[in-house]
């Protein structure tokens, strides 16, 4: 979400000139586009897309749906998440295949358009299932196709966003060592959209010890997940504040980490 800092801008002395007062509105409307445009350009990055073009069923001219196929998209998210919840309850013959199907459905869904259906997933009880996917001991997979659900829907309003306090912690803990590198970069993203809320949820995020992990992210060469977890830390550390910046740079190694990830780029 972008910052309030970046439309700060110098202004020019008051002139009373019919040609300045319209320059000067030329430029308010130039930093108003540019603005809009950035919080585009950010939100597009908070949604993770990645790899749903491969399903095939939905192309980049669908983002304007009539209200029939908007129905239906609700139906099939309400559908998916109780088909969720089913799977988490199933203990049989291939239970762990079922949850992971029913998980990368609900994704799947949540990844599809440009305006997700987030509400309806969370009215039909998504957020305690899906925190019940991220238990340790689960497989890679489950834990992934969790994760990305929150992601996305982290991504949403506010009041969206708020829905997966509940979730944070344990994203939190699966940024740790024992983590695969693929979970822990998915639960950063998570993370770095909760971040993006603004301070209340910063804070929650501060409090919960979640800059530590992240930092050490940082740290190996890892392309995608370094990138990551430094947007991720780049939403933990905004705003007037200095204390979660002063803690960043004092885990040991970090500066000669960003100092050698610049040289790589």
């Amino acid at each position: 979400m972008a910052d309030d800092s970046l439309n700060h801008h110098k202004r020019d002395p008051i002139k009373s000139s019919v040609g300045n007062v319209a320059a000067q509105r030329r430029r308010q409307n130039a930093v108003t586009v540019g603005k809009e445009r950035r919080e585009s350009l950010v939100r597009a990055k908070r949604l993770c897309r990645v790899g749903t073009s491969a399903d095939g069923e939905v192309s980049s001219d669908s983002d304007m749906m009539v209200d029939e196929e908007q129905s239906i998209l609700e139906m099939q998210t309400s559908s998916a998440v109780e088909e969720l919840k089913s799977a988490v309850a199933y203990q049989g013959k291939g239970a762990m295949q079922k949850r992971v199907n029913a998980l990368r459905e609900l994704r799947r869904l949540l990844s599809r358009f440009e305006f997700p259906p987030i509400e309806t997933a969370l009215k039909a009880g998504a957020i305690p299932v899906l925190v019940q996917c991220l238990a340790f001991g689960s497989p890679d997979e489950q834990l992934l196709e969790a994760a990305w659900c929150l992601t996305n829907i982290a991504a949403g309003k506010q009041e969206e966003t708020k829905a997966l306090l509940p979730a944070l912690p344990l994203l939190i803990a699966h940024l740790g060592e024992k983590s695969s590198s693929p979970v822990a970069e998915q639960c950063a993203w998570a993370l770095g959209n909760v971040a993006g809320e603004g301070e209340e949820f910063r804070n929650v995020l501060l409090s919960q010890g979640a800059l530590p992990p992240l930092a050490r992210m940082m740290l190996p060469n890892k392309g995608s997940t370094v990138r990551t977890a430094a947007w991720a830390l780049s939403n933990l550390i905004k705003g007037p504040d200095p204390k979660p910046a002063t803690e960043l740079i004092k885990v040991d190694g970090l500066l000669d980490a960003i100092l050698r990830h610049l040289k790589r780029a």
